[in-house]
């Protein structure tokens, strides 16, 4: 009876000694949550796809790049492709998305000039199992995984018309240069800025025209509205163009100080007329963290990583005080 214990209590140790031995293997554990990341063992290309070639989103790829290289001091290549519509046209950009969908990039960054048009081609991207998310703009009724951006766009079209309405003392004739009419952001701005002045019955909205993110539009369509209204005491630009081309014709017509200026974004340009008292005051989005952050999330995904669904990055507003 002693040897049959003695055998038996021999055999549960050598069978757990196994089993523990199995279990650990080359230093594995069960449930080692670290083996859900992949390896990048290849060079990895993202395709960025703005609404349409600006200097704007030159800064987004300065981020973009200085994520890039932060990466290549791991180990890891990161190419980064911009490619543009040259004009703010849905369909132009929807044939960017669908060649790029073909040449299956490892990322691919959406910007969306019409949220309802670019969703199908979003989620046609996600089916055929690419890494696609959304920058700048949103398509919220998408299949996206993640938005990089300021999606605070009313709040920001409603501080500028409050700022503005203060400016010309709560009354006089204004006009908006609205940008591109599918655009969400513009769109959304136009309705904040249009629900801050509804406050105010002193001031009249005159004049409401699209510039489709085109500078020399916006230079023209203010011309056109100063010759129109003499008395004009107030332009809202809602891109990162109209301010710069509003301020370049209310300059030409020696209107400084008299047609006061409320746009968005911060280009050299834009801050240079802060500075000469052309323009007033812009709410200017962070848009080198958009590219910054998009190449961030693009490398997690392409390694299995978590990532939120929105990655907000928010505005601050610039007066001639500010610089």
């Amino acid at each position: 009876m002693r040897k049959l214990s003695k055998v038996i209590t021999i055999f549960v140790m050598v069978f757990l000694s196994v089993a523990l031995s199995f279990a650990q293997g080359s230093g594995d554990k069960l449930g080692d949550q670290s083996k859900l990341i992949k390896t990048l063992n290849k060079p990895l290309t993202f395709v960025f796809i703005p609404k349409v070639i600006h200097p704007w989103y030159d800064v987004v790829k300065e981020g973009a790049l200085a994520a890039a290289e932060e990466f290549k001091k791991m180990g890891i290549t990161v190419n980064i492709k911009f490619d543009a519509p040259t004009n703010a046209d849905i369909s132009e950009q929807m044939k960017k998305i669908e060649a790029n969908i073909s040449a299956r990039p490892d990322g691919l960054a959406i910007a969306a000039l019409d949220p309802a048009t670019n969703t199908r081609l979003i989620n046609d991207a996600i089916k055929a199992k690419l890494n696609v998310i959304t920058f700048d703009t949103d398509a919220p009724n998408s299949n996206r995984p993640l938005y990089v951006g300021h999606s605070k766009d009313f709040q920001d079209g409603y501080d500028l018309g409050e700022y503005l309405a203060k400016l010309i003392n709560y009354k006089g004739k204004v006009g908006i240069l609205s940008g591109s009419l599918t655009a969400p952001n513009h769109v959304g701005r136009v309705k904040g800025f249009k629900e801050a002045i509804a406050k105010y019955p002193g001031i009249s909205i005159v004049f409401d025209r699209p510039d489709n993110d085109d500078l020399q539009k916006a230079v023209e369509l203010t011309e056109n509205a100063l010759q129109a209204n003499s008395d004009l005491v107030g332009i809202f630009g809602c891109n990162a163009s109209n301010p710069i081309g509003a301020a370049r014709a209310v300059k030409a017509a020696g209107k400084t100080g008299k047609v006061h200026i409320v746009g968005m974004d911060d280009l050299p340009e834009t801050l240079q007329l802060i500075k000469e008292g052309v323009i007033d005051a812009t709410k200017a989005q962070r848009q080198w963290e958009i590219g910054y952050w998009a190449v961030k999330y693009l490398v997690a995904m392409n390694q299995n990583h978590t990532i939120p669904a929105v990655h907000e990055t928010g505005s601050r507003l610039i007066t001639k005080n500010d610089l």
